[in-house]
């Protein structure tokens, strides 16, 4: 083997070494930057719609669902995947028909606090089994399913902490959201539903990536040893 060809080896173990760009991955994970926009816009548009129609609850409703239906359709159109509007018309269509069947503008949003209260528990129940989930999500989409960072004590309370900053969110997160509903602010449940959506979800990425990043252990490159000229 030449020297130029043993270097470029090390370079090719060197870099599969290197941590995945995380945030990469995990806008692929979310359908890329165009699907996590388009997840949120339904729900956009129901809570714009209901704030200046006043008593316009069935429009909102059914606006939200066209615009849902729309996305979903145009991707289908485009051959391009359909499962994160799916996903997500799953969950528009669920909290419509509960606004539908009660009409009640909050119940439109029921669906999604209970879901992010059951989220922040699981997060927080993860750590005191210690199987931190933030760890289990990061071998997914950035570790490429491998999960060494289980054998590195310091990864392991690294994880921890973070999982415990993602449940603690979620948990207040909702239950400000579930305050909200008891008080019957629809317009405002509304607004915290959308403030505290993506904006925070991005926070917390950027803080996780930041943190992750600082601890994440990279091996040292191997020297490279000079050949011998031959005459």
């Amino acid at each position: 083997m030449t020297e130029t060809e043993a270097a470029s080896g090390r370079a090719d173990e060197s870099d599969a070494d290197e941590l995945p760009p995380f945030t990469e991955q995990l806008s692929e994970q979310l359908g890329g930057v165009r699907g996590i926009i388009e997840s949120g816009i339904p729900v956009g548009v129901f809570v714009i719609t209901n704030i200046v129609w006043e008593g316009g609850l069935r429009w909102a409703i059914a606006a939200a669902v066209v615009v849902a239906l729309t996305i979903a359709g145009m991707r289908a159109f485009r051959g391009e995947p359909v499962r994160h509007a799916i996903n997500g018309l799953f969950g528009i269509g669920l909290g419509a028909w509960l606004a539908w069947r009660s009409g009640e503008t909050r119940d439109f949003y029921l669906p999604g606090i209970i879901q992010g209260a059951v989220t922040g528990l699981a997060l927080l129940g993860s750590v005191l089994v210690r199987h931190p989930l933030v760890g289990w999500f990061w071998s997914v989409i950035a570790g490429g399913g491998k999960a060494q960072w289980r054998d590195n004590p310091r990864l392991v309370r690294v994880f921890s902490w973070l999982t415990v900053l993602w449940g603690a969110v979620f948990l207040v997160k909702n239950a400000a959201r579930w305050w909200l509903y008891e008080l019957d602010l629809d317009n405002v449940l509304g607004v915290v539903t959308l403030l505290g959506g993506y904006p925070v979800t991005a926070v917390l990425v950027i803080i996780t990536l930041w943190t992750i990043r600082r601890v994440h252990p990279k091996e040292p490159a191997e020297p490279v040893e000079p050949v011998a000229e031959t005459a």
